[in-house]
């Protein structure tokens, strides 16, 4: 069985390299929708297969972190990311462009290494993401599945290259929620989220 959870961000980004000019040459914001799709062949004692209300605490921590931001491009020049990091106090920088296929990336292999590390509470058994949805535009969306996340053709996403602001970083209910993440750190949420 699926499920599956809608959040909305807005984001600004330059893409560089793409076809559009105006894309590649500007900063550009979108109102993204990113669908989160959770697969189990079990349901939970509630019979669920993973809480929504679960869902509105680890996911969606992730995917507010990108909101009011500028998603910055590792690769992009110093000058470039250094201007917006002294005029935007909420940014993040990933190991790719910023288009809408590696937003999927980047959500699925944070959320997939979240999921990994959850002591689970109330009988869920084998959760796992099954894929993710963004729309970058009301008609224009990407999906990401397991093999595109960790596809070496597509790239290597490495926890490590992605970086979050201080700013990002100060609406975490816990300062160290990703590098927690990224260190493996098994954790409950609590039974009356």
């Amino acid at each position: 069985m699926i499920i599956r959870k809608i959040y909305d961000f807005e984001n600004a980004h330059i893409v560089r390299d793409c076809s559009s000019k105006r894309c590649r040459t500007s900063i550009h914001g979108h109102s993204y929708k990113c669908e989160v799709l959770l697969s189990s062949n079990f349901l939970d004692n509630a019979g669920m297969v993973y809480d929504f209300g679960l869902m509105k605490l680890g996911i969606k921590s992730i995917i507010d972190s990108f909101d009011h931001a500028t998603t910055l491009f590792l690769g992009d020049s110093d000058e470039y990311k250094n201007d917006i990091k002294k005029h935007s106090s909420r940014w993040v920088e990933i190991p790719y462009n910023p288009s809408a296929e590696q937003f999927c990336r980047v959500f699925f292999v944070i959320i997939d290494k979240l999921l990994s590390l959850i002591n689970m509470q109330n009988g869920e058994r084998e959760v796992k993401l099954h894929s993710i949805i963004v729309h970058e535009t009301a008609t224009g969306y990407a999906q990401c599945f397991r093999d595109d996340a960790y596809n070496e053709q597509m790239g290597i996403i490495n926890l490590n290259d992605i970086k979050f602001s201080d700013e990002v970083m100060c609406d975490w209910d816990d300062k160290e929620f990703f590098q927690k993440i990224k260190n493996g750190v098994k954790f409950s949420y609590p039974r009356d989220c």
